[in-house]
C-alpha cells in the first residue's frame, strides 16, 4: 500500500476490483482463462478436455475407467490418456445416467452389460422401458406420500 492509502480510513480507501485484489495478495497467481481451441469431431481429447467438457474432476474419469470395461482410452507414453470420439460419447452418457437419471454405478454396468456397450438408445429421448418404470414408481410414490400427508393433517 502506499502511503496515502495506509493513512486512510478503512472504509474510505478505494475498492480494487476482484482481480486486482487478488494481484495484491502474496503467493497468489491470477487463474488462467481456458480457451480451448476447436478440435474436430474425430480428433482424440485429453483427459482434461473430457474432464471439463463433462464438468467433473479428472479422477472421476479414472475411477470410471476401473468401473466401466468399455471405457478403454488410448495410453501413450508416461501413462497419458486419449480418448476416442466414441469413448468421449460413451462417458457423456454414463454421465448423463449418473447424474441426471440418478442411476447407480452397477445399474450403468447392468445398463452398459444388457446393451453391450451401447447405451446412445437407453440415453436418447425415447425413454428405456427401465427408465420408465423408475419414473412411473415415482409418480406412484408421490402421489402415496401426498395421501399420507392429507391423512396426517385430518389426524392432528
Amino acid at each position: 500500500m502506499t502511503a496515502n492509502q495506509s493513512s486512510l480510513k478503512p472504509e474510505l480507501q478505494p475498492e480494487l476490483a476482484p482481480d486486482q485484489a487478488t494481484q495484491k495478495l502474496p503467493n497468489r497467481r491470477p487463474m488462467k482463462q481456458k480457451v480451448s481451441p476447436q478440435k474436430s469431431a474425430g480428433a482424440f481429447r485429453t483427459i482434461s478436455e473430457v474432464a471439463d467438457d463433462l464438468n467433473v474432476e479428472q479422477h472421476v474419469l479414472r475411477f470410471w475407467e476401473t468401473k466401466f470395461t468399455q471405457v478403454k482410452p488410448l495410453k501413450r507414453g508416461g501413462g497419458r490418456r486419449y480418448y476416442r470420439p466414441e469413448d468421449v460419447e460413451l462417458l457423456k452418457n454414463i454421465h448423463h445416467l449418473l447424474y441426471q437419471e440418478g442411476y447407480t454405478i452397477k445399474g450403468v454396468q447392468k445398463l452398459l452389460s444388457a446393451s453391450r456397450g451401447n447405451l446412445n438408445a437407453r440415453v436418447g429421448e425415447e425413454a428405456s422401458p427401465i427408465a420408465k418404470a423408475v419414473h412411473k414408481n415415482k409418480d406412484e410414490l408421490k402421489s402415496m406420500l401426498d395421501e399420507l400427508k392429507s391423512m396426517r393433517k385430518l389426524i392432528g
